[in-house]
């Protein structure tokens, strides 16, 4: 196996089918993989979809949740679960396009690459939000940026390519997510972007409010400032060999 494609999804079951069936189209032929759906305790429609797309696929594993967690804990639930040592995640929303995934393994596998790379994090530089949704996020991206120092355009993409093993070395929060870049660099790791295609939603609705997200992100941000404080990364030599 040499990638797993995680996907959280709340009551997404409009969007199972679609998604599932682009990301076969993009990694066919190009690497072995498996598609791991965590049901972050969907009410809807979405258990059935899941079931449904599962038939015939053999390398389509889900997990579920037996109530809502939040998309960092089912992130995690689903990294925990891959068989592979790297991992892509998505959103299930289909706003993420699965056909940019060889794009961001390609990085990570470039000659040039820069040592210690163990994250490529997806960029939409051209959102297809409502205007204000695209606004609070430049704001919020622009402000994490200059706190964090996570030189990361758009942490808030759910499309990235990272080490399983890195990943799973963070310390684990909820909301976490937001400050990938920022965890992966305070424990001594590289992270690099890669401009990525967004898509307009074109079935369900958002879950998640931006007020909500605003709040809750600058809370979690003084704690992501703190434990960077507090990180050390040891230069570490056997000696006596």
């Amino acid at each position: 196996m040499d990638l797993s494609v995680v996907v959280p999804v709340h009551n997404e079951a409009d969007n199972i089918e679609s998604l599932v069936s682009e990301i076969d189209q993009a990694l066919g032929g190009v690497c072995r993989y498996e598609i791991i759906y965590v049901d972050d305790g969907s009410n809807d429609a979405t258990p059935a979809a899941l079931q449904a797309a599962r038939r015939n696929r053999p390398h389509m594993r889900v997990l579920r949740h037996h109530n809502c967690c939040g998309q960092s804990t089912a992130v995690l639930t689903g990294v925990r679960a891959a068989q592979a040592p790297w991992v892509a995640t998505l959103d299930g929303d289909g706003q993420n396009d699965p056909a940019n995934i060889p794009a961001l393994l390609a990085r990570l596998r470039a000659p040039d690459k820069p040592q210690g790379l163990v994250m490529v994090a997806g960029w939409r530089q051209k959102r297809q939000d409502t205007p204000w949704r695209k606004f609070s996020s430049k704001f919020a991206n622009a402000v994490r940026s200059a706190l964090l120092g996570d030189a990361t355009p758009d942490t808030g993409c759910g499309l990235k390519v990272f080490s399983r093993e890195a990943y799973l070395s963070l310390p684990y929060f909820d909301h976490m997510h937001r400050f990938l870049p920022a965890l992966v660099q305070r424990a001594g790791g590289q992270v690099v972007s890669v401009e990525v295609n967004h898509r307009p939603r074109t079935q369900g609705v958002s879950k998640y409010g931006t007020w909500n997200r605003l709040w809750v992100g600058i809370v979690d941000m003084f704690g992501v400032i703190w434990l960077q404080r507090r990180a050390k990364v040891p230069v570490v030599e056997e000696v006596g060999q």
